[in-house]
């Protein structure tokens, strides 16, 4: 088994940063910070590598994940609701902005989640765009008594909302294999992976079977890369962990904290790793604690792709 390890980077630490998608339209690296209400954008310098902060939007929190669109601008999962981030904000270069200023009102709601009002609080999660173009997002439970209560949606480019599962704790982790027929899906609670046969023409899921178990951790974000090996950000363990498309564990990235949240492929060819760490409670005292750090293992990722928001564009003329 391969292990490596991953160097701190330049941005500053933020309390829950996620979600990290390397933009190719940009070449810019874009996350959030989910309790803070930031969406962050970076880009590569040097050859060990590091990040350059670029700019931030500051929206209202939490905010836990944000997408690329087909259409130029950015989807941005807030709360309860799916936002589209118009594309002359995505694009801004000037610094952070204030919430309720030109950002808010660039901001255009797609689909507010039916979430059901029985005491249990709720909120969008971890979010990916599938190899035809349509968003699947999950929500979680922030509640003790909210075991089983959140699920895994999909959002179709013109706008319809189907729920693909339910009786989720905290919805996680997805990625595809490189023919897209495979899903890669975490309920973090579980303490595991699962995988699915996925149906690229209709967008549905087979019943899962178990691909990794994390008994010292709890599977948060991952990615895939193009020879199909799955990288698990792993909570709890301060670790990103490789498994072979068996399910095999062929390598381990060191990073530090132990809220390792996500991770991603980034740059102009897709072969830096870059991972997200988390600051929440006594981990905050951690060294490193909510920053990006980065790694090159010697693979590449896959290309993103952006959500197929063309349709919802002409829809409502902007």
């Amino acid at each position: 088994m391969n292990t490596l390890r991953a160097h701190v980077c330049a941005p500053p630490p933020g309390r829950l940063c996620e979600g990290p998608v390397w933009d190719p339209r940009t070449g810019e690296l874009l996350w959030v910070d989910i309790r803070g209400g930031h969406i962050h954008r970076a880009t590569l310098t040097g050859s060990t590598p590091d990040l350059a902060p670029r700019a931030t939007i500051s929206l209202d929190p939490p905010v836990s994940a944000v997408l690329p669109c087909a259409s130029g601008g950015l989807l941005a999962a807030m709360g309860d609701t799916i936002f589209r981030v118009d594309s002359s904000v995505a694009a801004e270069r000037s610094s952070e902005k204030s919430p309720g200023g030109t950002f808010a009102q660039a901001l255009s709601p797609v689909v507010t989640l039916p979430l059901p009002d029985d005491g249990v609080r709720r909120r969008l999660n971890d979010a990916k765009v599938d190899p035809r173009g349509r968003l699947l997002v999950g929500t979680m439970a922030e509640s003790d008594d909210g075991a089983g209560s959140a699920g895994l949606y999909r959002l179709d480019p013109d706008g319809t909302l189907i729920t693909l599962r339910t009786g989720v704790t905290i919805s996680n982790g997805l990625g595809w294999s490189p023919d897209g027929r495979t899903l890669y899906y975490a309920d973090s609670p579980t303490h595991r992976v699962d995988f699915f046969d996925y149906d690229l023409d209709t967008g549905t899921l087979s019943e899962g079977r178990s691909f990794a178990r994390f008994p010292d951790g709890e599977p948060d974000g991952l990615t895939v890369d193009a020879q199909g090996n799955v990288w698990i950000a792993v909570w709890g363990a301060g670790q990103v962990r490789a498994f072979d498309p068996s399910g095999n564990l062929h390598t381990t990235v060191e990073v530090g904290p132990s809220q390792v949240s996500s991770c991603a492929f980034a740059g102009p060819d897709l072969d830096v790793l870059v991972i997200t760490t988390a600051a929440e409670g006594g981990a905050a005292r951690e060294p490193g604690a909510g920053r990006l750090f980065a790694c090159v293992p010697g693979v590449i990722g896959l290309p993103s792709t952006p959500f197929a928001d063309e349709r919802l564009v002409h829809a409502d003329g902007r």
